[in-house]
């Protein structure tokens, strides 16, 4: 079957398609990884990647050879967490998902807290805003910034709403006055907060009216922290959560319009793959977690 530590770095390469990802991931050299993956090569007799200047594949025999081992794998490590928790331990990998914004304020501190309390857990931090399927891409746990969850497929727990506002440069106002009205945001430049960096629908409440406005003509990004520097430098206005444009509010660099119009409820919540039971140390860190953003520093 190969050498178990050799079986996982072959399955690091087969999913990163990269010796170099690969390494990187699993704090390893490239020559290692290299020597790793030919060693289980020689002891298996069969080729499982194909090697070219540009980019990594499976062969056949490697295709089967993963299907088959990475099952056994999760297995083999689940046995041993386990075990470690039936003894009280805390311990083994989490990999985690977080948009990029929120993953760079909040992850620093909540892992190294997590940590000092529960050394002999590893984490592995993935920051993207892209939408990940964390099943498929094999998380052991998301933080999205979202609506109502839709999806069944997962499991989710909310932690706490995040509020959102409208917000503008004082240059901006001064040059292009300020809107009274979300009508008025047809005459402005509204900067689209999208995945794809194409386009937003603002849907602004008051008591029982409701008007739409739509975002994206001029300028569109898919990073909350990229916009707000553009909504600074005067390129127009965005809709954008407050733990992003807190500290700009406060020294004045922007200021809030149509305060008294409200969007659509967001949350952050956390999301997980269909476990029968969460692992200790995913219930651990969850829990740590929602403590921090709550209690210690919340949005």
């Amino acid at each position: 079957m190969g050498d178990l530590s050799d079986i996982r770095v072959f399955l690091a390469v087969a999913q990163q398609r990269s010796f170099t990802a690969a390494a990187r991931q699993l704090s390893m050299t490239p020559p290692t990884v290299t020597r790793s993956v030919s060693a289980l090569e020689q002891s298996l007799g069969v080729q499982l990647l194909l090697r070219t200047t540009r980019q990594v594949s499976l062969t056949s025999a490697g295709a089967v050879y993963a299907a088959r081992v990475e099952p056994l794998i999760r297995q083999f490590d689940q046995v041993r967490d386990d075990l470690r928790e039936e003894q009280g331990d805390v311990a083994g990998l989490i990999r985690i998902n977080a948009p990029l914004s929120l993953g760079q304020q909040l992850l620093p501190d909540i892992v190294s807290g997590f940590r000092a309390e529960h050394p002999q857990v590893s984490v592995s931090l993935s920051l993207t805003d892209r939408f990940i399927d964390i099943v498929s891409e094999r998380f052991d746990l998301a933080l999205r910034v979202s609506e109502a969850p839709r999806d069944r497929s997962t499991i989710w727990r909310k932690v706490c709403r995040v509020r959102r506002i409208l917000v503008a440069s004082p240059g901006y106002l001064a040059i292009f006055g300020t809107p009274e009205t979300p009508d008025d945001l047809s005459r402005h430049g509204c900067i689209a907060y999208d995945e794809e960096a194409i386009s937003e629908t603002w849907e602004l409440t008051n008591g029982g009216r409701t008007r739409k406005a739509f975002a994206g003509k001029v300028l569109a990004a898919n990073n909350g922290e990229l916009i707000a520097k553009l909504v600074e430098d005067g390129q127009g206005l965005a809709l954008l959560p407050h733990f992003i444009v807190g500290d700009a509010l406060a020294r004045g660099a922007l200021k809030q319009v149509l305060a008294e119009w409200e969007p659509p409820e967001l949350w952050l919540t956390l999301y997980y793959p269909p476990y029968e039971k969460l692992p200790m140390r995913v219930a651990r860190f969850s829990d740590f977690f929602e403590r921090y953003v709550t209690h210690t520093r919340p949005l």
